[in-house]
């Protein structure tokens, strides 16, 4: 049985269990992808992402201002949110680490650009043709590969505190489990 909540203050009470974080992971598409401009300031922008033997692959061009500033420290962080998922709201991951840039490595790109197409237009969803053309179309001169691996992790799951919050009713349009 759960304990029950008397405030908010420690919410690493409710971490995601591995098994859940799996999941976000696989349903998931999108993270806000963050790193440090030259002035210092944190920036994020959503990217669809792939993840691939432990690591998470995003694609965008090289003159995106988050290339240089990631070939700089190669610091960076992802947080992906359970939002728009079959899993409802309130779980989360937070990742931080270093991601390594790929430009111009034919053999990454040959199993990138078809994997992320795979990923983004399921069969169901998209025809093979829509994903062979949205491959060819990453496929560019100026397109490079992150490679992101997390170093530490922040996970939370608010369906567990929920469960121990007496009497709770989940905001808005949150639909916990169970």
């Amino acid at each position: 049985m759960t304990e029950m909540a008397k405030d908010y203050e420690d919410v690493t009470q409710y971490p995601l269990d591995p098994e859940r974080e799996e999941e976000l992971i696989e349903l998931q598409r999108e993270c806000c992808f963050m790193w440090a401009n030259k002035a210092g300031h944190p920036i994020g922008v959503i990217m669809s992402y792939l993840e691939h033997d432990g690591k998470l692959w995003l694609t965008a061009t090289n003159t995106r201002a988050r290339v240089p500033a990631i070939k700089r420290s190669g610091l960076s962080s992802i947080c992906i949110t359970s939002t728009g998922t079959e899993m409802g709201g309130g779980k989360t991951v937070t990742y931080k680490g270093h991601t390594v840039i790929h430009e111009g490595d034919q053999d990454i790109n040959n199993w990138f650009y078809p994997a992320l197409a795979a990923r983004l237009y399921p069969e169901g969803e998209a025809s093979e043709a829509k994903r062979v053309q949205f491959a060819e179309f990453l496929d560019s001169p100026h397109r490079v590969v992150f490679e992101f691996k997390s170093e530490k992790k922040i996970l939370y799951d608010g369906d567990k505190m929920w469960a121990a919050t007496p009497d709770a009713d989940a905001p808005g349009d949150w639909e916990p489990e169970g």
